[in-house]
């Protein structure tokens, strides 16, 4: 009896189950739950965020624009006023020896409105009063009257023959205060000398 080792060979009914296939993995879509709720804020989120570089960009924008030049300070009051000799006033009756009145007219040609806030003059011996009583203010692009009265209260220290005569005004706007001497001219000129002579000429004072 010969005997032997070999493949053993599958008998009735028992033959190999072929071999199931596997099933195939395939990757994941994207979709489901979380990938709803990424897409439900990444639009808002993306929106926000080019709307704050749009924001960004319009304010660089308006920072680095052309500045207007600033506007010019207003003038000096000096500057801008004139004082013109109107000629002389009737004083009123009953006034003391001595008086003698005029009239100017101050115009303000530019800038803020204009304050007088005092009016003077050089001699010791004259006193200075004016209608209406300072400080009165005067607007831009106006003129405004006004009634000098001097009067002659020591003639010995008040001159015989005025040379230049001035009136100082001190003056006041936005800008500044000032104290600016006027001289009204010849006509100012020869009659308060006519004045101060008709005053003084009894030496009475």
């Amino acid at each position: 009896m010969t005997g032997g080792i070999g493949p053993v060979e599958p008998g009735d009914g028992t033959a190999p189950a072929p071999d199931s296939p596997r099933p195939r993995l395939h990757p994941r879509r994207p979709g489901g739950r979380p990938a709803r709720r990424h897409e439900r804020y990444r639009r808002p989120v993306l929106a926000a965020a080019l709307a704050l570089v749009t924001l960004a960009g319009a304010a660089h924008l308006y920072a680095s624009r052309p500045q207007p030049p600033p506007a010019p300070p207003p003038p000096y009051p000096s500057q801008a006023v004139g004082l013109a000799y109107a000629g002389p006033v009737a004083v009123p009756s009953g006034a003391p020896v001595g008086v003698f009145g005029f009239a100017v007219l101050l115009s303000v040609r530019s800038g803020p409105p204009v304050t007088v806030t005092r009016l003077a003059q050089p001699y010791d011996g004259v006193t200075v009063t004016s209608s209406p009583t300072a400080p009165f203010q005067t607007k831009s692009h106006s003129a405004r009257k006004i009634i000098v009265t001097l009067r002659v209260t020591q003639c010995e220290k008040a001159p015989r023959n005025a040379g230049l005569p001035f009136l100082d005004v001190t003056l006041r706007n936005a800008r500044a205060m000032q104290t600016h001497s006027f001289i009204l001219g010849p006509r100012y000129t020869e009659d308060l000398t006519q004045a101060l002579e008709i005053a003084c000429s009894d030496d009475s004072r």
